[in-house]
This record gives structure tokens, C-alpha cells and sequence, in this order.
């Protein structure tokens, strides 16, 4: 994966999720937030909002300030050692061997 795609896709992610807060920019504040999550909950897939928080978490400057607002709402997904754990998948212990399946 080279680095220009990395980049281009934090660029798509961040314009999208700014161009969702330009639409609800219209609403009353409260609605705008609510609206911003609500959309980013509905049509963004984990990977999508997992994405979307690592750029949030890393630099929030680049991001529309509603879109700032509303990520206290926005389903935060597990990461992949959680979704892991959750369906009951752990990774061997460093040194463990791995037991082949029979």
C-alpha cells in the first residue's frame, strides 16, 4: 500500500464526513450534532468509523467542528484484537505454538 493512498483516503473520509456537517450546518446545533452521528452510524461500515476515529484521535484540525461535536455520538467500532476476542478468537501467547487443526 503506498503512501499516497493513505493519504488520499484520510483526504476522502475527512471530506466526507465535513461535507455531512455542511448539510446539517442548517439545523439547529443540537440536530446538526445528532444528524452528523446519526448519518456516520447509519451508512459509514466499522472500518469506515475506525478510520474516521484514528484520524480524529491523531489530528481533529482538518475535521469540520460539528462533525468534532458529534463524534461523542458516533459508534465508536472494536478494534480488530476486540472483534477478535469477541467471537472468541484470542491470539497465542508469544511462544505458544499454534495448534493445527485436525
Amino acid at each position: 500500500m503506498s503512501h499516497d493512498h493513505i493519504a488520499s483516503t484520510r483526504e476522502k473520509l475527512v471530506r466526507m464526513a465535513n461535507q455531512i456537517a455542511t448539510f446539517f450546518h442548517s439545523k439547529p446545533r443540537e440536530e446538526g450534532i445528532a444528524g452528523v452521528a446519526e448519518h456516520i452510524n447509519k451508512f459509514w461500515e466499522p472500518r469506515m468509523r475506525r478510520q474516521f476515529f484514528e484520524l480524529l484521535d491523531g489530528d481533529a484540525e482538518d475535521f469540520d467542528e460539528l462533525v468534532i461535536a458529534a463524534s461523542a455520538k458516533i459508534k465508536r467500532p472494536l478494534t480488530a484484537e476486540q472483534a477478535d476476542k469477541s467471537l472468541g478468537y484470542a491470539k497465542p501467547a508469544e511462544g505458544e505454538g499454534v495448534i493445527p487443526h485436525k
